[in-house]
């Protein structure tokens, strides 16, 4: 295991070829495992680094409360620590929460930015948005983890032919401390840069799934408030489009990747 002391936890991290460095961020419940098929593809051109959050994966996970804050501040930490330039970086969901926040609070480090059926905010502003929340809290703490991915799998995962998909999806979630991922999701909610927006002067890229859980038209909207930003819709394509849809996503990061 590759680890760094981090304040009060060790991170867990890869790093994968050569060149300019490309930080891959994971979502909610997630790992580095996430980016298993950008990996091999980037690291032919670039320096990859995927980590494991606070509270995921292989790295520590100690009593809340979390924070997207605190969680930038880990990765800029680390960043630092591994002496690494200004990075590319790419986060899909609670991951592009983080790049967002770590383009307002640390931009110094941040050369691009790739944000993935994300947004710069996580306002629970109605009563179908709270049942939401709810609903995961209590599916996780009456029934667990492994009950909880096997809802979520159906949802990202939803046709015949993605048997192996949602299978894997269940295993993996099933390893989450049920305790960390509560913790990380009271992180996510209420969290919002969105009044920073225009101050963000990197390039921006925003990935959009047709069939994300969130339209197409609520990521255009705050789109315009960025300096630079642009959108590319993967079309047939659900909350995980990097696992579902790998080849198009690829392609499309390359193509920003290669401008910046």
């Amino acid at each position: 295991m590759t680890t760094q002391k981090i304040g009060d936890i060790d991170m867990y991290f890869e790093i994968t070829g050569e060149g300019e460095p490309i930080l891959f961020l994971h979502g909610l419940g997630s790992s580095v495992r996430d980016w298993e098929s950008q990996i091999g593809y980037l690291s032919r051109h670039y320096q990859v680094i995927v980590v494991d959050v606070r509270g995921h994966g292989k790295t520590d996970k100690p009593p809340g409360p979390y924070s997207i804050p605190l969680f930038a501040r880990d990765v800029s930490a680390l960043l630092k620590a591994l002496e690494t330039g200004p990075a590319h970086v790419v986060g899909i969901s609670m991951g592009g929460m983080v790049g967002f926040q770590l383009a307002v609070d640390a931009p110094e480090i941040v050369k691009s930015l790739a944000v993935v059926n994300s947004g710069p905010e996580m306002v629970v502003r109605t009563f179908k948005e709270r049942l939401q929340v709810w609903q995961r809290f209590l599916i996780v703490r009456l029934v667990g983890m492994r009950k909880m991915g096997e809802v979520l799998s159906g949802r990202l995962f939803p046709k015949p032919e993605q048997e192996r998909l949602r299978t894997t999806f269940i295993e993996r979630w099933a390893e989450n401390d049920p305790r960390a991922y509560r913790d990380s999701l009271r992180a996510i909610v209420g969290w919002s840069v969105s009044a920073h927006l225009e101050k963000i002067a990197c390039p921006v890229l925003v990935i959009a799934a047709d069939q994300d859980y969130t339209p197409v038209e609520a990521k255009a909207s705050y789109l315009k408030r960025l300096k630079q930003g642009e959108m590319v819709v993967i079309d047939d394509s659900r909350h995980a489009t990097p696992v579902e849809r790998p080849d198009e996503f690829n392609e499309v990061l390359m193509g920003f990747l290669k401008k910046h």
